[in-house]
């Protein structure tokens, strides 16, 4: 496989004081689907929107390293030109326009598109994956549900045929069972549509078993990366995002930013 994104140390600053990116690397390889995973605060979703464009809306600038899609620097690109080139990005916390409809929502995902034909078809394909859509097409998206709203807006970014759909927390706030429908509507959309996804999920293990490759961030940093096999075996991995240590306190997932990290963690 080919990497259609590839982030080259990236640093990301906020405010003009603030370095929450130190020199982030990654790959997203053609039609896979690869977990970020951290604790909080780690970085995850200023990665996302340092891929989307959308750091400058929350004064937020890259200041050095690149990206590249498809081979073209897309480091300083604005987000409706990163949206024409094929990426689209499902913010955390659903962020549907709750006075639209349905529809509308829908119709706002597939602006870039240019046929009618098209749209209506790329429409019914979304009813295949979300048949409750169709059923609330003229509801108010404010009124659905919250696992209605999270089907909206992964909806919304396949109605502008995105090469690679970013998403960030689909399963916050989310009904375990409804989680799990979710998890396999992504898998199929990356089948069927051989669409690439970056997925960022603070439930780790869901997240590992749908993908092909995972990266862990820390404080801005990759700290381990490999397939998501490895990943699974791996001691660090299971200790401290797994929840399967010893149960002590001082190893526990709760206080993990106060683990003594082993070596090659830091290296």
């Amino acid at each position: 496989m080919s990497s259609i994104l590839e982030v080259n140390n990236l640093e990301v600053l906020y405010n003009n004081i603030i370095l929450v990116l130190k020199g982030l690397s990654l790959k997203v390889e053609k039609g896979s689907i690869v977990a970020l995973l951290g604790s909080n605060g780690a970085g995850k979703s200023t990665t996302l929107k340092a891929i989307s464009g959308f750091l400058p809306l929350e004064d937020g600038a890259i200041t050095d390293g690149t990206i590249y899609y498809k081979g073209e620097s897309i480091t300083r690109l604005t987000p409706h030109k990163i949206v024409k080139k094929g990426i689209f990005q499902v913010m955390e916390g659903r962020r549907v326009f709750e006075d639209l409809t349905v529809e509308e929502n829908l119709i706002c995902g597939a602006y870039t598109q240019k046929s009618r034909a098209q749209i209506a078809l790329d429409l019914d394909k979304c009813f295949k994956y979300f048949p409750i859509l169709k059923r609330s097409y003229k509801r108010l998206a404010g009124y659905l549900s919250g696992g209605e709203q999270q089907m909206l807006v992964i909806s919304r970014a396949l109605l502008a045929t995105p090469t690679l759909m970013m998403l960030d927390e689909p399963s916050m706030g989310l009904a375990p069972m409804l989680v799990e429908e979710i998890f396999e509507i992504i898998k199929k959309i990356n089948k069927n549509e051989g669409t690439a996804i970056l997925l960022v999920e603070q439930n780790a293990q869901l997240a590992l078993e749908i993908s092909n490759y995972g990266y862990i961030m820390e404080t801005g940093r990759i700290v381990l990366d490999g397939p998501v096999d490895i990943l699974l075996k791996d001691r660090d991995v299971q200790e401290f995002y797994l929840g399967m240590g010893d149960g002590n306190d001082n190893t526990s997932y709760r206080n993990v930013k106060h683990y003594k990290r082993r070596k090659r963690w830091l290296s």
